[in-house]
């Protein structure tokens, strides 16, 4: 335990180890709870608890971990590590831990905190390479950090109707980074897989892929032209659908590294469409929500987790590792089964009860599965014998 607070252990040597690790954990521990009973806080209650923890604990972690991570490659900047990287964590845990209080203020301050620290981290290294491409994705993680600070305004102030639209600014949010993310990788994975020709994309295609949810978020959480949000989400959503049919090849098929970004970047589209237009159509909002929160999150997190962490630990990119298809393959269970509680919702209480909980252990399975894999991985240094 001593050598694993030093500064110098291998866990603190870039951003995706401990948060990995970390997220994929809470993640499965945090929606068994809410899958098998637990009913929130007095500060945050029911499936609002829920959502928050899977929002800005789960994904909001392993967005900044990402970021943070691919940002020293980006600018050739050396990457967040050491003492920086354990407050980093440590205000994630403690925004973690707080939010099982009855008071929501704590977790309010820290998670945002969180968000904002890891904004920074990022700033240093585009600030000093002048890496202007990347700004944006800077104040994008500034902005996801004023959705959580927004929604435990709303939280502390009462105002219900508008916390549900706050929390849609947060999910929305987490879709704009799979936009951004999407946009610059998987063309180009999919390209240097399969040996073809990458499929080029419009800069005003890809900027719009983030700047869309950007703008939507502003709105939802200054609860604004909530309207306009819907048309700016559905504009987001149609052109991922795009996006995803310009780049299938049916080479992916045979590829899980492949289609698992393939597909969870299409169910974040879809669900953002079937999202914009619960706006009118508010007993479609499940539906579109956990398409894109179980399908597109829960799919294109599992993927890039296993796939980063292999490129910057100096192991092989293929075959997937033992396990990790069956990680894949549950992580769909998941969301097929999410997506029939939607609509079992309006059929059968108990059947949909039964969905939730099925669902949420699928979803909780795939992650314990890397969490197994990959520790030893990740706490231990690279193979190669480089830093990172």
């Amino acid at each position: 335990m001593k050598k694993l607070c030093s500064a110098d252990h291998p866990v603190w040597a870039m951003a995706f180890r401990p948060f990995y690790l970390l997220c994929a954990l809470y993640g499965a521990f945090s929606v068994l709870l809410w899958g098998f009973g637990f009913t929130g806080t007095r500060a945050i209650s029911g499936y609002l608890w829920h959502a928050h923890e899977m929002v800005w604990g789960y994904a909001g972690g392993i967005v900044v971990a990402f970021l943070l991570t691919a940002v020293a490659t980006w600018t050739q900047q050396p990457p967040i590590r050491g003492k920086f990287l354990m407050w980093l964590v440590g205000l994630w845990l403690a925004a973690r831990l707080t939010a099982f209080l009855p008071w929501g203020l704590p977790t309010g301050l820290l998670g945002t905190a969180f968000f904002w620290l890891g904004a920074y981290g990022m700033w240093q290294s585009v600030w000093a390479s002048r890496n202007t491409r990347n700004y944006i994705a800077v104040a994008a993680i500034v902005l996801l950090g004023c959705s959580h600070l927004a929604f435990h305004y709303y939280a502390w102030a009462g105002e219900t109707e508008t916390l549900r639209t706050g929390l849609s600014a947060g999910i929305v949010m987490v879709a704009g980074f799979i936009g951004l993310i999407g946009n610059r990788i998987i063309p180009f994975f999919t390209a240097r897989r399969l040996n073809t020709p990458q499929v080029q994309t419009p800069m005003n295609a890809m900027l719009a892929a983030l700047v869309l949810p950007m703008a939507a978020t502003a709105l939802m959480m200054t609860h604004t032209a909530v309207a306009l949000a819907a048309w700016l989400i559905l504009g987001a959503g149609c052109l991922g659908c795009i996006q995803s049919y310009r780049w299938f090849n049916r080479g992916i098929l045979g590829e899980p590294m492949l289609w698992t970004l393939h597909l969870g970047y299409a169910a974040s589209s879809l669900g953002m469409v079937v999202l914009a237009v619960s706006f009118a159509a508010p007993s479609l909002q499940s539906l579109g929500v956990h398409l894109l929160a179980v399908g597109g999150i829960g799919l294109l997190t599992i993927s890039m987790m296993v796939r980063t962490a292999l490129g910057h630990t100096a192991r092989p990119l293929y075959p997937a590792p033992a396990g990790m298809g069956t990680a894949f393959w549950l992580m769909v269970a998941a969301t097929a089964v999410r997506a029939l509680a939607a609509v079992m919702a309006f059929v059968n209480a108990t059947a949909y009860t039964h969905s939730i909980r099925l669902s949420a252990s699928l979803f909780a399975a795939s992650l314990l599965l890397y969490f197994w894999r990959y520790r030893p991985w990740l706490t231990q240094p690279r193979l190669d014998g480089k830093a990172g």
